[in-house]
């Protein structure tokens, strides 16, 4: 990368070069050739599911609700990626894995991060994966951990790729477990792409990058783990700019930098000085949001040039971006759209102005859910409209979480009389923790109401 736009930061990662390889991963040697066609054509019963009707869609939530347990809101999301119209196939699934004495917690758990194992072939496909992971020495207890941490290898193809991935998992996990942190090493020719990949993931691993997030990247097509000099750069640049191993912003960050070439990352630089920005703004911007910097010359321009179609002025949309780069991944189309929702609820072009200036992330709201918040506290609540552009921040709170149950003990309130005749502010209602709210509306009364008042603040309240 261009040395003048890039931080400098303490080179803090060592990398091993010699051959005092202690303990042996020998069975990582081959696995990561095979992952790019590893996984099985599950998805692909998904995609045709998520075609099915509305009816479909309803019953797959139902069925995940009322078998699984799920919140619904878990469940409707899941259903945007899996869908069937009969319990066939799921029961069959979730019989097998109860067979191999997988906890509901643990089937739960699997079907959450990969829910097409519901609509794969469980006597032809999942069973057999499950008995070869048996047979190569694993116990109940361990099958179940390590499927319920990395569920995706009932998706992978051929008896070897399966069985090298179960040991490798097994290996970090059982590492990972020792009170005293095990050092991973490999022996492999050094410069192959084996041994790169295999390095890269260990370094990684020594740097605290959690398993959830190491596995993560077994599975990615990102190239991110596949190079050397360019790994271990853009491994310190990130390192050095404070990114903490431990979270999924320094994964990003590190895929962000090293996807970046030295020309992609200047022309993304002049694109965002000639708007006002200085380099020190922009890397302070990418240690905030590292997906800020990822985005193409087009899609910054367009973006920019979309807010002040809206009605702001270069130096709003400046401030704009400061206090919430994800703006970016707003489009032209998307931006202009929020702008005709919110004046079609009756907002001012300028109003719509003053929440994007309080609240940006609200151009990427849904005209659904937009419609349904403001409705809600306009029409339920009879707040008026002009107090949502004072106050967005209630377009960005969960309905069921926060502002249905606490504004139904406003309205028991205010139907005993016990709140006067004019509702509270929305900010006072809305903008507090939960307990700031029971201290301020709640505990302040008799015993007998408090009862009551908690009965409402957590009927069919998601925690």
């Amino acid at each position: 990368m261009c040395s003048s736009l890039v931080p400098h930061g303490k080179r803090l990662v060592q990398f091993q070069t010699g051959r005092d390889f202690s303990v042996s991963v020998k069975l990582l040697q081959n696995v990561f050739s095979v992952f790019s066609n590893s996984f099985s054509s599950v998805a692909t019963a998904a995609d045709v599911s998520f075609r099915d009707s509305r009816k479909g869609n309803n019953f797959t939530v139902s069925y995940l609700v009322d078998s699984l347990g799920l919140a619904s809101k878990l469940a409707e999301s899941i259903s945007m990626k899996v869908s069937f119209e009969n319990k066939g196939n799921p029961d069959t699934v979730l019989n097998l894995l109860r067979s191999h004495e997988f906890t509901d917690s643990q089937i739960s758990s699997i079907i959450s991060d990969y829910p097409t194992l519901l609509v794969a072939d469980a006597e032809n496909s999942l069973g057999p994966k499950l008995l070869l992971m048996q047979s190569r020495g694993a116990s109940s207890s361990e099958l179940t951990e390590i499927v319920s941490k990395v569920p995706k290898i009932l998706g992978m193809k051929g008896d070897k790729s399966i069985g090298r991935y179960y040991d490798i998992v097994k290996e970090i996990i059982e590492a990972d477990k020792s009170s005293k942190f095990e050092k991973l090493s490999h022996s492999l020719p050094q410069g192959s792409k084996q041994e790169n990949k295999i390095r890269n993931i260990l370094v990684l691993r020594d740097l605290g990058v959690p398993q959830k997030l190491l596995f993560s990247l077994l599975f990615s097509n990102h190239h991110v783990c596949c190079g050397k000099e360019k790994f271990e750069e853009s491994l310190n640049k990130v390192v050095g700019m404070g990114f903490d191993p431990t979270t999924p912003k320094f994964v990003e960050a590190l895929c962000i930098v090293y996807g970046l070439s030295d020309k992609r990352l200047e022309e993304n630089f002049n694109v965002y000085k000639r708007f006002g920005l200085t380099v020190n703004d922009v890397w302070e911007l990418f240690k905030k949001c590292p997906a800020f910097l990822g985005y193409s010359e087009n899609r910054i321009i367009q973006t920019f040039e979309a807010l002040k179609r809206c009605g702001l002025c270069e130096d709003e949309v400046l401030s704009v971006f400061k206090k919430n780069p994800l703006c970016l991944r707003a489009s032209e189309q998307q931006i202009l759209n929020s702008m005709e929702t919110f004046i079609g609820l009756g907002f001012s072009r300028d109003e719509f102005v003053m929440m994007v200036k309080c609240l940006p992330q609200c151009i990427g709201y849904s005209a659904e859910m937009v419609k349904k918040k403001t409705g809600f506290v306009v029409k339920k609540m009879n707040w008026p409209l002009k107090v949502i552009t004072l106050f967005p921040q209630v377009l960005g709170y969960s309905m069921e979480k926060r502002t249905v149950p606490r504004c139904n003990v406003i309205k028991a309130l205010m139907s005993k009389g016990l709140l006067g005749s004019e509702l509270p502010p929305m900010a006072s209602v809305l903008a507090c923790t939960d307990q700031t709210f029971l201290k301020r509306y709640v505990v302040e009364h008799d015993e007998k109401l408090v009862l009551e008042l908690m009965s409402i603040f957590n009927q069919d309240r998601v925690s």
